[in-house]
């Protein structure tokens, strides 16, 4: 009784009209929901070069250290752990189509999220959100959405390189693309049917097919201590990452966590009912400290930027309202960590389908678009459209920010732009005309 009432005190549980019983529920929705990301990151950094088991214990670690201190200083239901969109485009753009190594990339997500905290620190965070257009800020998430996706039609190898037309359709009679295919079909099969942990299921699932019908995938063990993180904690090269040709990708790891971690953050606790008429919550400024400074703590010993999860609405969903439902989060990633063997077992295309069911969750923000009025729909479509197709989520931004100033200015209505747009807009315009 007396750790019940330490629990109900602590958490303010009658306050927020909760139990300890259903907080702890919420907690294990939670973690259901959003576990994979345990073994989507190894597989997506580990295309970076980097060990995949460490990556797996690496990704418990942040998102248990940044999930419990969510709970411990903001009361908050709100689950964190490393962001994709991110990582892809770490591994897939700047390691693998830019040629730089993965300690220097990795380091330009650390000044990313170093830059993340100082926004948070002099509290211009929530100006900087609000000054950018929502046209622009919807394009950035639904293009990262795009991406991601086409990420994941690679690595299950529904779409190959083709040098006549750039893309084309894979071998439909690989197993292995049929596996993928099949992951992919589960997930959004069980995410319609309101089964939550319809990512978690695929992923053991096409695994387990895997083991039949890929001689690739071995089984080596279910429970072991974690490994030496040696191979990847401590090598991140930040100093190597202070290069001016790295500028703006630093600047796109900060602007994507920005919206990423800061919309996700209002999502959830406007779900919880915790939010005033204006957005605000309580706790804001623990919450955004929290956010950030796990940012930086994530891509310092290198599992890429953590940001908040939409998950965490899962568990919000069936009665998460307090922190205690993130503290039950991140003790069981800190258990997880005995399981780093299967880091290992999973291969690409069991976890692709992850990829594209996160891309129609992005994508699905279009809709806020006012599409009947050019000067906003045209940068908002630029800006998504350009990253698949650039192969880069800075260089849609890029080009979204131009494209809204040239439709205002075009159409007369420059006042429309305020002093961020501007400056944002001509920083990559010089970049444009002096780096390419």
């Amino acid at each position: 009784m007396e750790n019940q009432s330490f629990l109900q005190h602590f958490f303010k549980l009658n306050q927020h009209k909760t139990t300890t019983k259903t907080e702890i529920i919420a907690g294990i929705t939670t973690f259901f929901t959003m576990v994979y990301i345990v073994f989507v990151n190894p597989s997506v950094l580990g295309d970076a070069g980097m060990d995949k088991q460490v990556v797996f214990v690496t990704t418990c670690l942040i998102a248990a250290f940044g999930t419990i201190a969510m709970g411990l200083f903001s009361n908050l239901p709100i689950a964190l752990a490393p962001a994709m969109g991110l990582n892809a485009f770490f591994a897939y753009v700047v390691v693998g189509k830019l040629g730089y190594s993965w300690e220097v990339g990795m380091g330009a997500i650390f000044w990313g999220s170093i830059g993340l905290f100082v926004l948070t620190l002099f509290q211009i965070r929530y100006w900087l959100i609000s000054s950018i257009p929502l046209a622009l800020r919807v394009g950035i998430g639904a293009g990262i959405g795009f991406f991601i996706a086409l990420i994941g039609f690679k690595n299950m190898g529904l779409v190959v390189a083709n040098p006549a037309t750039l893309v084309a359709l894979g071998n439909l009679h690989d197993p292995k693309v049929l596996m993928g295919i099949l992951g992919f079909f589960i997930i959004v099969v069980l995410a319609a049917r309101n089964i939550f942990s319809g990512v978690l299921v695929s992923i053991v699932v096409i695994t387990a097919l895997a083991l039949q019908f890929d001689e690739n995938v071995v089984y080596r063990g279910l429970v072991s201590m974690p490994p030496s993180l040696d191979a990847v904690v401590g090598k991140v090269d930040i100093v190597g990452a202070l290069d001016t040709a790295l500028l703006g990708i630093i600047f796109s790891f900060l602007l994507v966590n920005l919206f990423d971690s800061s919309g996700t953050m209002l999502g959830v606790t406007e779900k919880a009912g915790i939010t005033d008429e204006k957005g605000l919550f309580p706790k804001m400024k623990q919450a955004l400290y929290v956010d950030s400074v796990s940012a930086v703590i994530g891509s310092s010993i290198g599992t890429s930027a953590i940001s908040t999860y939409v998950e965490s609405g899962s568990g919000v969903s069936v009665g998460g309202r307090t922190g205690l439902t993130a503290v039950v989060v991140g003790v069981l990633f800190l258990l997880t960590i005995f399981l780093s063997p299967l880091a290992g077992l999973v291969p690409a295309y069991a976890t692709a389908g992850a990829l594209v069911y996160v891309g129609i969750l992005m994508a699905s923000s279009l809709i806020k678009v006012q599409w009947q009025d050019l000067t906003e729909a045209a940068p908002a479509f630029i800006t998504a459209a350009m990253m698949p197709f650039t192969y880069s989520i800075t260089e849609g931004i890029a080009f979204g920010f131009i494209s809204y100033c040239v439709m205002k200015i075009g159409t007369g209505r420059w006042k429309d732009v305020n002093a961020p747009v501007w400056v944002v807009s001509l920083l990559f315009l010089l970049k444009f005309i002096w780096i390419g």
